[in-house]
């Protein structure tokens, strides 16, 4: 198994502060992030929001017993590439948001991201589907 990845680069005193300061923290998930959990509850997928490793990195939607994921990214997980030839910007996920992911990844999770600009442009009634083939392929569930 991996060390606790945080006290791999950090004193583990500074750790123990960092960590009861953010359990103290109460989240505020986004009403993306509510829309969504609403929509993978109804879908069958349920779990615990917010949740936090025990190396202290949060998910926003997670089954901790199988290392499954959700990560809801907004605009901030984002800086836009305006070096493409296309007449658009694109958007890149940003550094902060990749260390998280990879950081989890190495631990063993399995994530799926639901960027915010795709749930934007979903109708309402595509946003049930959408999800659940993202979790079927994914492999977090099978056909119902």
């Amino acid at each position: 198994e991996h060390p606790q990845l945080f006290s791999q680069y950090c004193d583990t005193q500074l750790v123990r502060k960092v960590r009861s300061v953010y359990d103290t923290h109460t989240s505020r998930p986004s009403k993306l992030q509510r829309d969504i959990s609403t929509t993978l509850v109804q879908i069958g997928w349920e779990h615990e929001s917010e949740y936090v490793t025990e190396d202290g990195l949060s998910l926003d939607m997670a089954q901790p017993g199988s290392k499954r994921g959700v990560e809801v990214d907004g605009p901030t997980h984002f800086v836009r590439d305006v070096s493409t030839r296309e007449s658009k910007s694109t958007w890149v996920e940003n550094g902060s948001t990749r260390l998280k992911s990879r950081l989890l990844e190495a631990r063993g999770w399995t994530l799926i991201h639901v960027p915010f600009f795709e749930w934007h442009r979903l109708a309402e009634h595509e946003r049930a589907a959408y999800l659940e083939a993202e979790l079927k392929e994914a492999g977090f569930f099978t056909v119902r």
